[in-house]
């Protein structure tokens, strides 16, 4: 475990300090495409965050390879070169896409390519479990076809729901760290060695979206754009394919003992099947909801639109910040609900707990205009919008005011000596300069030459 957080902790470490100068180097660049009707944000922001993301996977997967118990799993399986191979494919079609607006048929051939990349270097569902059949060998083009389509869905299933600041980053980290304890339950519990690449698979992508979240979060200094988007969706698709088509049940012992028992204890083998739909349940059903919605407008399914579930909770009269936050609690809700039912199938307080957490959930987002305060000894870790207000006092009348000028004069005189006036959230997302965001006004006087 402790090789797996260290892992982690540089692959974030990397993404993070990476961050910075890439977005400077967007800048520069010109990765900062011009506002869209679907858009959410209101200033040209830079994009090509996936540079660091992948740089930050290299980093994981180099320093896990040179780790003691880590690097068995680049001697004993090929999978992680596979993985590296797929990601610097689709990561390259995202860099372009995010300078250049590639086509989206040129952009889904590409993803079908990284994803057979990956399947010939071994990286594929090998067999299935089927309830009432039992383990079931596919043919080499089944096994591809059932690869390339569980990739290509979960890439745009991610790339879909990244709309809104923080929104995709966070919600692949909570699916990875849902998958990360099911691996790793599996490597360890059941000592299945076969499951070692998922569980560090899961690690890392961990570790490039909580690097990434500090500079992505309201209001967003860079977007990760379609080079990260459609890289950390390929890196869950193929933690998923590891552990649901290269662990054999039989090794798990689970053929004992009486048919209900059998059936209870055959769950975590099923889960695999069922736990990629569940980690990327509310970016399918968003995907599913568009391609019908866009269908039935005559529309062509892969053609923009502002219907995505984050806009409807904009639409609704939630706050951006709470739009991204009920997204987390319903991906983690679900993927952590289907990770305790494999663990335990038969107990019912798993399903009330479940059933109660969905109402919770149903309340608030019936509450769109409810703002939570937070206690005052905990002011100073929460953003100013959930502290209490205090009372202002009224300005001692014998204290002598000073004399400012009318804000159309001073406006003008600013003009004229051309003198920079910061006015409403002009450069908060910070894409119009490369230093830090000024937060004094200059204080030279009108009329003195610069």
């Amino acid at each position: 475990m402790r090789e797996y957080l260290l892992t982690l902790c540089i692959t974030a470490a990397v993404t993070y300090l990476l961050t910075g100068p890439v977005r400077k180097f967007a800048i520069v660049a010109g990765a900062m495409p011009e506002i869209r009707a679907r858009d959410v944000h209101r200033e040209p922001t830079p994009r090509l965050g996936g540079i660091a993301m992948f740089f930050g996977l290299c980093a994981g997967l180099l320093a896990a390879g040179h780790l003691t118990n880590l690097s068995e799993v680049f001697d004993k399986s090929n999978e992680p070169r596979a993985l590296l191979s797929g990601a610097a494919l689709i990561w390259l079609i995202g860099v372009l896409d995010d300078k250049f607006e590639i086509d989206a048929l040129i952009k889904l051939g590409g993803q079908m390519i990284a994803a057979g990349v990956m399947v010939v270097q071994g990286l594929a569902i090998l067999w299935l479990p089927v309830p009432g059949v039992g383990t079931v060998a596919l043919t080499q083009w089944q096994s591809t076809l059932l690869t390339v389509a569980l990739v290509v869905i979960t890439i745009n299933a991610v790339n879909f729901v990244d709309g809104l600041d923080g929104l995709a980053a966070g919600m692949v980290c909570i699916a990875a760290a849902a998958f990360f304890m099911y691996a790793y339950r599996i490597w360890y519990s059941y000592g299945i060695e076969a499951a070692a690449p998922a569980t560090l698979f899961a690690a890392v992508l961990m570790g490039m979206c909580l690097g990434f979240l500090p500079h992505n979060m309201h209001p967003a200094r860079i977007f990760m754009g379609d080079s990260g988007s459609m890289l950390i969706g390929l890196v869950l698709a193929a933690g998923a394919i590891s552990v649901t088509g290269q662990i054999d049940p039989d090794l798990m012992n689970l053929f004992t003992g009486s048919e209900r028992s059998s059936v209870h204890q055959m769950v975590p083998v099923y889960i695999p099947l069922l736990m990629p739909l569940t980690i990327i349940a509310i970016p399918a059903a968003d995907l599913v909801l568009a391609i019908v919605r866009r269908t039935w407008r005559g529309q062509s399914p892969f053609a923009a639109d502002r219907g995505h579930l984050h806009h409807r909770l904009l639409e609704i009269g939630h706050s951006h910040s709470r739009a991204v936050l009920i997204m987390y609690f319903w991906s983690a809700l679900i993927g952590f609900g289907a990770l305790a039912y494999s663990v335990n199938s038969a107990s019912m307080w798993i399903v009330l707990g479940v059933a109660l957490l969905s109402f919770i959930g149903l309340v608030l987002l019936l509450m769109p205009r409810f703002t939570p305060r937070a206690p005052r000894w905990a002011e100073q870790f929460v953003p100013p919008r959930y502290r209490r207000r205090r009372p202002v006092t009224a300005p001692d009348a014998s204290t002598p005011a000073a004399v400012e000028p009318p804000a159309p004069a001073a406006a003008a005189a600013a003009e004229t000596s051309g003198v920079r006036v910061r006015a409403g959230v002009a450069g908060v997302n910070g894409a119009t300069a490369l230093g830090a965001r000024s937060r004094l006004l200059d204080e030279r006087k009108a009329g003195t030459p610069r």
